[in-house]
């Protein structure tokens, strides 16, 4: 069904899965004109009248996550110029989130920057899935719609494997919430990795919580950048008696050494989603598997749009 007031857009970080969420609300994408000048700057026109419209605007801030981001903010603000009555940023992958706190003295809280770029650009809503820290919501004056993978990856486990062995793991103690989530969803039993981490993208596993000996351990986490952590992980976890490791996160931003890491691994399989649009190195990668979230995102937006419950989604 074609909703009258609703506009569609993509910018160029992940046109796949903006056609993907428009194929499943039935909607078509609209026109929009990207230009980058010979120094690098941004320009784009939105080719079609938008005054009195809703416009939802598809746009991960993943790599490059500065000229994304930049896209995102110019959109909002030709939107805006245009008299458009609601303006949703849609980000699946929200960049910047792992930057929420001081971590030291004298570092920036750049999640609260990029909260207030979008805020003052002139969006109006965002809409985003699994945010690495749920706090960040609280940093937009702005409603903000922080929906979850889970239910996809509870549905995906139970499709593929034997659930009589199943243990869902939490790479760390801040996942905890997380993972006991998918194991209440699933009913099955859950362990922890403790681990440290001495500097950024470095961790040191210490110990595991729970008992795996003999399990088919599932990791669970919202995001996989150099893929250092997950591997440690899968190590400990086998060296403690698991006889299988698989993992799935939210976002495969999978930078770096990531995909020669996880292909040397003793990994069974890495399940991420489409929130990021993936190289095709990355895609090449056999222990890599892709799961779509066009429809979880389509029916987020048509909930939006008709002012209908989010939350209900889970239920």
């Amino acid at each position: 069904m074609i909703h009258q007031k609703l506009r569609l857009f993509s910018g160029t970080s992940n046109p796949p899965l903006a056609q993907s969420i428009c194929k499943h609300i039935g909607h078509p994408l609209g026109d929009l004109y990207f230009e980058r000048f010979s120094d690098g700057e941004i320009f784009l026109q939105i080719r079609e009248t938008i005054r009195g419209h809703d416009a939802f605007f598809i746009q991960s801030t993943s790599k490059p996550a500065n000229a994304n981001l930049m896209e995102l903010l110019i959109f909002i603000d030709a939107a805006k110029r245009a008299s458009t009555r609601n303006i949703c940023a849609v980000i699946p992958y929200f960049g910047y989130a792992r930057q929420d706190r001081k971590s030291a003295g004298r570092t920036p809280i750049s999640a609260k920057l990029v909260a207030d770029l979008i805020t003052r650009a002139g969006a109006t809503r965002v809409l985003t899935m699994d945010l690495h820290a749920t706090q960040i919501q609280g940093f937009f004056d702005i409603p903000v719609d922080n929906i979850f993978a889970i239910p996809l990856f509870a549905k995906d486990i139970q499709e593929k494997n034997n659930m009589d062995d199943i243990v869902i793991v939490s790479p760390d103690v801040g996942g905890v919430v997380r993972a006991r989530a998918l194991a209440s969803r699933l009913h099955v039993d859950m362990a922890i990795v403790d681990k440290r981490r001495p500097a950024p993208n470095v961790a040191k596993v210490m110990n595991i919580i729970g008992d795996v000996s003999g399990k088919h351990c599932i990791l669970i986490d919202d995001m996989v950048d150099t893929a250092g952590t997950l591997c440690g992980a899968v190590d400990a976890l086998l060296e403690r008696g698991a006889t299988k490791v698989s993992a799935y996160a939210s976002h495969g931003v999978l930078s770096g050494p990531a995909a020669d890491r996880l292909k040397k691994s003793n990994l069974h399989e890495l399940v991420i989603t489409n929130s990021i649009l993936q190289p095709e190195k990355v895609m090449k990668t056999e222990k890599v598997r892709i799961i779509s979230i066009a429809a979880l995102m389509g029916e987020a937006i048509s909930r939006i749009y008709d002012a209908r419950s989010i939350s209900s989604l889970y239920e």
